[in-house]
């Protein structure tokens, strides 16, 4: 299998890096989405739209993007196993750990939307909607410099 990994390498690249850019356009449009919703009547029309929103681009982009990345991430790693020493992919995989801890808030706070709740507040969204991209900027610098 490995060989068979080796030989693909460049399309589970691709296929990883497409994943990601799903995976991060998902992740900094749902705090948008949740900026608006704090914003929309309680039990109105427009909090009924985002609810649905909210619950489609998490169970459907984000959440399924994530587990594409992660998957072509371990197939990559599998064909170059000595990777895992290099500081650069160190520092990147502790972010995208965070990532994924914030998706999993994210996730949370889906939850607590659609229960009727208003977790956080605007301005918070409006903070946590850069995280993403901020952790998103880092990794690339590390995964195209390697500066370690």
């Amino acid at each position: 299998m490995l060989t068979f990994i080796q030989s693909i390498y460049l399309w589970v690249k691709a296929a990883h890096l497409i994943a990601v850019i799903a995976w991060m356009a998902g992740m900094m449009y749902l705090p948008r989405l949740f900026v608006y919703h704090h914003q929309a009547e309680k039990g109105g029309e427009a909090e009924r739209f985002f609810t649905m929103m909210e619950r489609r681009l998490l169970k459907g982009i984000i959440n399924p993007a994530m587990i594409v990345v992660w998957v072509l991430g371990i197939l990559m790693l599998l064909a170059n196993r000595e990777t895992i020493l290099t500081g650069w992919f160190q520092v990147k995989f502790a972010l995208v750990l965070g990532i994924s801890g914030i998706h999993g808030f994210y996730a949370s706070a889906r939850r607590q939307f659609e229960a009727g709740e208003r977790p956080r507040t605007e301005r918070f969204w409006r903070i946590m909607n850069e995280a993403p991209f901020i952790a998103l900027i880092a990794i690339v610098i590390l995964v195209i410099v390697k500066p370690f």
